[in-house]
């Protein structure tokens, strides 16, 4: 067996510019095959709140659903580092809360670390979590819990005083132990600086091609959502019509009794046959 990734093979992937892949999985089967693909890192997201609970955004997503998937996931991984998002209102109350459910994705989960959203308003959090031996990736630029405060989805960091800003905010979390940071939604000038700068590796979603590494949702990239397509995303399948065409044509099949055929069914032997009459 391949052996598993860990932070410290991203912080070496980095300094010898391997790109790293991520991508998110919310079930057993989906962290088998993205696994088996050599996919790096698997986020189990709080975006499942949108591609897998139907939410119009991940702010009512709870601890108890992302630790339900999460456990799903693990179940699945071989050698992804698997890391769990924290979500709304997870680590905001208390640092103790925080502690509390961070272990949980750990400890329950079998998660190997967990992301927080935010800049230096969670620097006290992350030292804590860090000092308890629990790896924290940060995250940058939009960050989807705060998408009412932000009012909605837009590119972060576009003005100098905002790049500067995010550029403080990046320093501070890697001065507080996170061993990746996620970069959304930024302008590529401003992650290839912010890259260029930090030591430890940079995850673009939305922020151009200087990135140490890159993330995408699974359903974005499988094409699974034929609705929703951001700038950012490049579909690499058209699952959706796919599935569509399949789930039309076994509907078909059944209402004309094509399916199941002879090649599908069971049958008995012909002497005990007899005997039912």
């Amino acid at each position: 067996m391949t052996k598993p990734v860990t932070t410290v093979d991203l912080l070496k992937m980095k300094q010898e510019k391997q790109p790293i892949t991520m991508l998110t999985a919310y079930d057993y089967s989906t962290a088998v095959l993205v696994d088996s693909a050599g996919i790096d890192l698997i986020l189990v997201g709080d975006s499942l709140g949108n591609v897998v609970l139907g939410y119009d955004t991940t702010v009512p997503v709870t601890m108890d659903d992302i630790l339900h998937h999460v456990k799903a996931v693990t179940r699945g991984v071989k050698r992804s580092l698997v890391i769990a998002d924290m979500p709304f209102m997870s680590y905001h109350i208390s640092e103790e809360e925080t502690m509390r459910n961070a272990a949980r994705l750990l400890q329950e989960g079998g998660a190997k670390a967990v992301k927080i959203e935010g800049g230096r308003q969670v620097v006290d959090k992350v030292k804590k979590l860090t000092e308890a031996g629990i790896p924290v990736m940060g995250h940058l630029g939009l960050t989807p819990q705060s998408v009412h405060q932000m009012g909605g989805y837009r590119v972060q960091g576009k003005t100098a005083d905002a790049a500067r800003m995010l550029m403080e905010d990046a320093r501070a979390l890697q001065e507080a132990g996170v061993f990746a940071l996620v970069l959304e939604c930024i302008p590529a000038e401003l992650a290839k600086q912010v890259t260029e700068e930090l030591k430890i590796p940079t995850i673009g979603i939305g922020a151009g091609v200087n990135c140490d590494g890159q993330v995408l949702v699974i359903h974005d990239l499988l094409g699974i959502n034929n609705q929703f397509k951001p700038k950012f995303v490049k579909r690499y399948a058209n699952l959706h019509d796919e599935i569509m065409k399949a789930l039309e044509t076994y509907r078909d099949e059944v209402k004309e009794r094509k399916f199941p055929s002879e090649e599908h069914t069971f049958s008995m032997p012909d002497d005990e046959l007899k005997k039912l009459y």
